[in-house]
């Protein structure tokens, strides 16, 4: 005897979704996510590769947060820590009033109803052998929801919901095209009826005309749905074009969170003045006026991060202070958090416009006094030749604040234009 449907219909709430309240659905406090080394014929342990190092922050009830850094930050690794797909070495993941790391695994099944997730591959996430109906039905059949019938009409919902067509059920995966493989994907997260989704680079993968279709199409579901999205990306376009709040990670940690407005005009973290000023933009002639700070040296191992403050090998306005003492996530104006001792000096000296500029290019050489110390125990000799590298220009990352004329003044023309949709309100 099965169960009766207990999954709302596909359209359970009309309307705009509600806006983002003070109240937080997902609460993240001091989280860790430490992966062991393991050298020898025994494997016995050698080390810690940190890809999550105590990260604390919430996420609103109706709200999409977007996290944002470089490959191998911990972005992805933070994801599915918050989700359980990884069991946390530390910290806490509260859900809705409740711890998810104290759950039991029958309490834990049953709270994954509630939260889903968006892979970031649309091929390899989706089984091959098969097909589309069975993919999308596989949540109700694990979670013993409604008869054969029930499900069958629920994922002709579904389909419809995310612009396939309910014929489309009968095909395989390797029949469609990435996006429309997404769309499957997301029809896949929203099954259940979930709170919560955390969308792991879910456009990273598609055709930039496709992704604008994706994005639109997630806007869509959580203003139907009443949707909470964690939405980790690197183009920084499409988390301002999307997100309510955007946090900003490197090696680990959270530098910076606050809202996209605040952020993409006043950035006050150094990482994240270079990330915006690795934004393209589509306008030869601002693009020409801008100033560039290039950010030289690789990321250090995460295996042995560099002491204080982690980005100090990396930042043009490290201090002895920074090599020490690693700063606070600290709120430093209203809904603005950053960990940076000198926050209030850079900004007051101009940002990037205190750095030297290279003549041939007009970019700013961003190098940090201590480019040279982290040696990083742990890191293999491929790791340890790029650290040194034959010249501080080896493999530079392009990034800062963007400068126009001679006002000092930022300008984001084009940062969001990459995608043909109208840009969020703030």
């Amino acid at each position: 005897m099965t169960a009766p449907m207990s999954a709302a219909p596909a359209t359970r709430a009309t309307g705009p979704g509600p806006a983002p309240s003070g109240e937080d659905l997902v609460h993240v406090e001091k989280l860790r996510m430490y992966f062991p080394v393991r050298q020898g014929i025994l494997q016995r342990r050698v080390g810690w590769v940190r890809a999550v190092d105590d990260i604390s922050f919430g996420v609103k009830r109706g709200e999409t947060l977007g996290l944002v850094g470089e490959s191998g930050c911990g972005k992805s690794t933070a994801g599915r820590a918050i989700l359980q797909l990884y069991k946390p070495t530390g910290g806490s993941v509260t859900f809705d009033g409740t711890d998810l790391t104290k759950l039991g695994v029958t309490e834990l099944r049953h709270r994954r109803r509630e939260m889903q997730i968006v892979f970031q591959d649309p091929y390899a996430s989706l089984n091959s052998r098969l097909t589309v109906g069975s993919i999308v039905a596989e949540p109700l059949e694990i979670h013993h929801i409604g008869s054969g019938r029930e499900r069958q009409q629920r994922v002709n919902e579904l389909l419809e919901l995310v612009g396939l067509d309910r014929s489309m059920a009968s095909r395989f995966p390797h029949e469609f095209s990435g996006g429309q493989r997404q769309r499957v994907g997301i029809a896949r997260a929203i099954a259940l009826n979930p709170q919560f989704i955390v969308c792991d680079e879910p456009i990273s993968a598609l055709d930039v005309s496709i992704q604008a279709q994706v994005v639109n199409l997630l806007q869509d579901l959580q203003e139907r749905l009443g949707l909470t999205y964690l939405f980790i990306a690197h183009d920084l376009s499409v988390v301002r074009h999307i997100s309510d709040r955007v946090a900003v990670m490197y090696l680990g940690k959270i530098v910076e969170i606050t809202t996209r407005q605040l952020l993409y005009d006043r950035p006050l973290h150094p990482y994240t003045m270079a990330l915006l000023s690795a934004v393209p933009i589509p306008d030869p002639v601002v693009e020409r006026q801008r100033r560039r700070m290039i950010l030289t040296g690789d990321v250090p191992s995460p295996v042995n991060p560099p002491s204080g403050c982690r980005f100090h090998t990396r930042c043009p306005f490290a201090q002895e202070l920074c090599r020490t003492d690693e700063p606070p996530l600290a709120e430093v104006e209203t809904s603005h958090r950053v960990a940076c001792h000198f926050w209030s000096e850079i900004n007051a000296a101009g940002g990037t416009r205190s750095l030297p500029v290279m003549p041939e290019t007009g970019a700013a050489v961003a190098s940090s006094p201590y480019q040279d110390e982290d040696e990083g125990e742990g890191m293999t000799d491929e790791e340890r030749m790029s650290l040194k590298g034959d010249s501080p220009m080896r493999d530079p990352l392009i990034g800062g604040t963007p400068i126009s004329g001679e006002t000092g003044s930022r300008d984001d023309v084009g940062l969001s234009e990459s995608l043909d949709v109208p840009q969020k309100p703030a």
